[in-house]
Formats: structure tokens, sequence, C-alpha cells
């Protein structure tokens, strides 16, 4: 599962525009951790883990998930930037999240 989900991770940073040394700053850890946890050869720690998800704007099962083409088409509305600083990246995390929580919402609803 390490794979797995150190495969996403990579996935959704790089379509996201972002380099490992900005998101490890955004996780408040060293980029060498989070390299390894790309890599698959450290489990990344849940809360951790919850905190990518709001910073990629997707559900934490994203990460989980072993069909690489499911994964693409949650890529297909990626928010894209490039050379933010950590405080943009709070903002944008912040931002995700909020559009994260409505799109849950509006399913609910429209059942």
């Amino acid at each position: 599962m390490k794979k797995t989900i150190g495969r996403n991770l990579k996935i959704l940073r790089e379509d996201s525009g972002f380099t490992q040394e900005k998101v490890a700053e955004y996780l408040n850890i060293g980029r060498s951790a989070y390299a390894n946890y790309e890599s698959g050869e450290r489990e990344m720690p849940l809360e951790a883990l919850e905190k990518a998800a709001a910073l990629f704007g997707c559900d934490l099962a994203l990460f989980f998930e072993e069909n690489p083409e499911l994964l693409q088409a949650e890529l297909a509305c990626a928010f894209r930037a490039h050379d933010l600083s950590a405080s943009d990246m709070h903002e944008v995390s912040a931002f995700k999240n909020i559009v994260l929580h409505y799109l849950k919402m509006e399913r609910l609803l429209a059942k």
C-alpha cells in the first residue's frame, strides 16, 4: 500500500505543479522525508495524508486508488500553480477544501 500511496502522491504533486520541497514545507516536514513517502519507502502518517489531500483538493481515498485511470479522471479538474509561497499554499489548500466540501454536499443533496 505504501507504493500505491507514494505513486499517487507523486502524480498529484507533479500534476499540481509543486516541487517536493514546497509540499514538504507545506506539510512541515523535511524534503527527504517527503521523498521517502513518494518512493514508498516510508508510510506517511494519516495527519500528513489528510493535509496533503487538502492541498491537492482530493478525497483522502484517492491516495489509496490502485487504478491509475481513476486517478487521472480526478486530475482533469486539478488546480495548477507554480512558484507559490508557503502562505499561498495554505490559501490554496483552504480554498480546495471549501470546494471539495461543497461538491460533497451537492452530491448528498441530489440524492
